[in-house]
């Protein structure tokens, strides 16, 4: 079955998002609206999982830049419907500085799954699923 026009601009906007992760850009101010709610669900490395608005998907992200020296999203799948585009990917980053059970040069990788809902052509809400391997 073929996208709709609206599914087709909203995987095209998946793609250019993953794209400016994986060159070390900022994808806030361009793809996301100003209230986006994400949720990550309990995993290994959050075992409570976490909600985030805007304010704190900026604070995730400096965070993040601070923890890892670099990460790149290997895209699986993606589908598309309607407002909602599904995305199964490998993620890898390297630990930029000692920290608990990580030292500054190790790779950690994850599986994810996530779902982006689209309105107006930003990102309103994010649902993750991250399986990560273990350390």
């Amino acid at each position: 079955m073929a996208n709709t026009a609206e599914e087709s601009e909203n995987l095209a906007r998946i793609e250019r998002y993953f794209a400016v992760i994986n060159s070390g850009g900022d994808v806030v101010e361009e793809f996301f609206s100003p209230d986006v709610i994400q949720e990550e669900f309990p995993n290994r490395l959050l075992p409570n999982g976490a909600r985030r608005d805007l304010a704190a998907l900026k604070e995730a992200a400096e965070r993040g830049k601070a923890f890892m020296s670099g990460q790149h999203f290997e895209v699986l799948n993606t589908y598309a419907d309607g407002r909602t585009v599904i995305v199964e990917s490998i993620w890898t980053g390297t630990v930029a500085v000692d920290a608990g059970p990580f030292k500054a040069g190790t790779t950690m990788r994850a599986r994810f799954a996530q779902f982006f809902t689209f309105a107006e052509g930003r990102i309103v809400e994010i649902r993750n699923y991250d399986c990560f391997d273990p350390w």
